[in-house]
């Protein structure tokens, strides 16, 4: 019995799964409330019982969202002494999905206007391309396939002027979904893009030049 965290967008969402069937799940749309929200949703999920293993969402989504539930995966990990993994947000939507054809492509909101992109393939699930996060504009020119999922689809369907586009967030319960390739990557943060705030050089005397280039 595997417990599934996802916090990484505005959805937060835990799962009890056992391989490729679901035991039980709580998933609830919070915007901005993970912190307060997912220790609590775990512990109704459980009800007592204790997984073997955690598998949790590394994003890319939310920062702080990502945060939160690679915090508490780790922490629970620590504290039961059990197997803890990742997987993608972009994954498990392209896991989730119906239709589209062999290929589609998952866009999820980034933030400062940006999309986070990946084209998919199915049988078997795979990436096609790398992770991207670019403007819309920029994802419209990049991104081929014609069903787009995720947040941001409509987005990237807009500044292209066609295709089909259909909202989706992660869900836990859908990791049990994923090839074990996909549901097997280091528990660390998946960003997606470099960090907005850039690191500052101090000179000998304690002052500061200005940022690095």
């Amino acid at each position: 019995m595997q417990l599934v965290i996802d916090s990484a967008t505005a959805a937060c969402s835990v799962a009890l799964i056992d391989g490729d069937a679901l035991i039980d799940e709580r998933h609830e749309l919070v915007g901005r409330g993970h912190a307060e929200r997912l220790v609590p949703m775990i512990a109704e999920l459980l009800g007592g019982r204790r997984p073997e293993a955690i598998l949790v969402d590394c994003g890319p989504g939310s920062f702080t969202g990502v945060r939160v539930g690679l915090a508490a995966a780790h922490g629970l990990a620590i504290g039961w002494r059990v197997p803890l993994l990742g997987f993608s947000s972009l994954a498990v939507i392209a896991a989730a999905a119906q239709g589209g054809g062999n290929e589609y492509a998952v866009a999820l909101h980034g933030g400062h206007g940006q999309l986070f992109v990946q084209t998919y393939g199915r049988e078997p699930l795979s990436p096609r391309d790398a992770l991207r996060s670019m403007l819309p504009q920029e994802a419209a020119a990049e991104i081929r396939a014609e069903t787009i999922y995720g947040s941001g689809a409509e987005a990237l369907v807009s500044a292209r002027g066609h295709g089909l586009a259909i909202d989706a967030l992660p869900r836990a319960a859908d990791a049990r979904l994923l090839p074990e390739i996909l549901r097997s990557l280091e528990p660390r943060p998946i960003y997606g893009r470099a960090p907005d705030a850039k690191p500052v050089l101090s000179d000998a005397a304690g002052g500061v030049e200005g940022p690095m280039p």
